[in-house]
């Protein structure tokens, strides 16, 4: 079984589960097996949930705000780089 398939499976139990019990799925309602596989491939309990779309994400992810910070600080970045260019300029015309 390939990894994605073993990513579905642990999916598709979360999701049978909740239609099984009308309810968002606890860590408690599965052997202990079955939810050190679902951790295994989903991640943290509040993620494997928001994997198997039966709970909406919070906010933004790590690697989102992180990929966010990254475009911020290039943007300042590049605005602090033309700033620097243009004061020789201005500096020149004044004398």
């Amino acid at each position: 079984m390939c990894i994605d398939e073993k990513r579905e499976r642990a999916v598709l139990m979360m999701q049978e589960k909740a239609v099984e019990l009308d309810r968002l799925p606890k860590r408690s309602d599965f052997s202990d097996a079955d939810a050190c596989f679902i951790k295994q491939k989903l991640g943290p309990w509040p993620r494997a949930l928001e994997a198997a779309g039966l709970k909406e994400a919070k906010g933004l992810s790590s690697a989102e705000k992180s990929r966010i910070k990254r475009e911020r600080s290039k943007k300042l970045r590049k605005q602090s780089s033309r700033a620097e260019k243009e004061k020789p300029s201005e500096k020149k015309t004044e004398e």
